[in-house]
């Protein structure tokens, strides 16, 4: 419950802190590349050794793929059902399939599970998360976005992505070299000084995700439709992880993997899905209530996931 609650303080500081002008509209800017440059690769690096393979892995790995076929399939249907816009639905396929996996997913399961369940949200989140993020999300805002937001503001038009820049964008994104590397030198004892760094370094990453999380934390619903945005939070942070338990029940799957794929998918919507899908113009008032809103009643729901895995 302390880790808990200190994920609260950071998100609350991140937000209190945009009202003082000694911080930059860049501060989030700043702080994510550290994350994701540093911190992110060697909380990566830190905790891959601990991970033992077995077929289990292939429950993180696959699950996310599985609920973006899902999700997908019942966005179109329920846009023809309720007369949504080719902006809402194709905003909605960006965003909601994907959840909040490492910069939430992390800090939470480390805070509500346990450091030794990190290893398997990893799987989810590079294998399924970042690589449909580099794949699904950019091609959609490719194909259907109206309009990017350049470096000085001005709408400009969507950019085309080819297959080789999605490829590129992969393989030199630093977390999955960091797993990479760290599948590569699983049998390998790191020296003390290395580990020592490793473990300094990840440390930094709760506290700065939430604190640039928190800085950036916008809610507006003006102008919007209710019905996609209740329909994507209650798809998001109930059906998603409602989906991935059911199915695990059917099959007769149990165990950490199973445990973190549930609360991984109940994670709210994905914060760089969202900007995707903003720079493209994408219903971007939409979408920035459904991470906003998200995000908020995640800090409610997620507990209650967890209480209830805990339970099984």
């Amino acid at each position: 419950m302390d880790n808990f609650i200190l994920i609260l303080i950071y998100l609350s500081l991140g937000f209190a802190m945009r009202r003082v002008p000694k911080f930059p509209t860049e501060t989030p800017v700043v702080l994510n590349t550290f994350v994701m440059y540093v911190a992110l690769p060697a909380l990566v690096l830190q905790k891959i050794p601990s991970l033992h393979f077995s077929w289990d892995l292939l429950i993180p790995a696959l699950v996310p793929w599985i609920l973006l076929l899902l999700v997908s399939a019942l966005i179109l249907v329920l846009g023809r059902l309720l007369h949504w816009s080719r902006d809402i639905i194709v905003a909605l396929l960006i965003v909601l399939p994907l959840g909040n996996t490492s910069f939430l997913g992390f800090p939470m399961i480390e805070a509500l599970f346990g450091g030794d369940w990190l290893p398997y949200a990893m799987i989810y989140d590079q294998i399924g998360s970042f690589v449909a993020l580099a794949t699904w999300s950019t091609i959609l805002a490719a194909l259907y976005g109206t309009a990017q937001i350049g470096p000085d503001g001005s709408s400009q038009p969507a950019q085309k992505v080819t297959p080789a820049a999605m490829a590129m964008r992969i393989l030199t994104f630093p977390p999955f070299l960091a797993l990479l590397t760290g599948l590569l030198m699983k049998s390998w004892t790191y020296p003390p000084l290395l580990q020592t760094t490793l473990d300094n370094l990840a440390g930094t990453l709760v506290p700065l995700i939430m604190f640039a999380v928190g800085f950036q934390l916008k809610f507006s619903v003006a102008g919007e439709r209710l019905s996609p945005l209740l329909s994507g939070l209650g798809i998001k942070l109930l059906l998603m992880p409602l989906l991935v338990l059911a199915g695990a029940m059917l099959l007769g799957l149990s165990g950490k993997a199973v445990q973190v794929s549930v609360f991984e998918a109940a994670m709210p919507p994905m914060i760089s899905a969202g900007a995707i899908a903003m720079m493209a113009g994408l219903a971007p008032r939409l979408v920035a209530a459904l991470v906003g809103f998200g995000l908020l009643l995640s800090f409610i729901t997620l507990p209650l996931w967890a209480w209830l895995l805990h339970q099984l």
